[in-house]
């Protein structure tokens, strides 16, 4: 794994790589904000889909509700990025929509997208 700093506007991100998943339940998705929080210097992190583990856009699981609900609760923010657009389930939908709305939580289709979201 690497962890690339951006900063923008004054705010510094942290952009996760890896050739693996890197968020697989509650305490590795924690264990990566506080190595950001370490090494960057930041508590915002973006990463690609590709490095969650599936279970998370399957809500009925409670893994996201979990994970962000840890995030948000230790003064972190996340934007993942990546292509939704095959995942069918409305809840999950309406979930990205509304998560998209807030200012901890954003779901978007690149990088870029994912850094100019939490950098605002």
């Amino acid at each position: 794994m690497n962890i690339e700093k951006i900063e923008r506007n004054g705010i510094v991100c942290a952009v996760v790589h890896s050739e693996k998943v890197v968020i697989t339940d509650p305490q590795s998705a924690l264990d990566l904000m506080l190595t950001a929080k370490y090494d960057i210097g930041t508590k915002n992190i973006v990463i690609d889909k590709k490095l969650i583990k599936e279970d998370f856009f399957i809500l009925s699981s409670g893994l996201a509700g979990e994970i962000l609900q840890k995030y948000i609760n230790y003064g972190g923010r996340i934007a993942i990025y990546g292509d939704f657009s095959h995942y069918t389930s409305k809840p999950l939908h309406d979930f990205i929509c509304e998560s998209n709305r807030g200012h901890d939580v954003f779901f978007v289709k690149n990088e870029d997208e994912a850094v100019e979201c939490l950098c605002r």
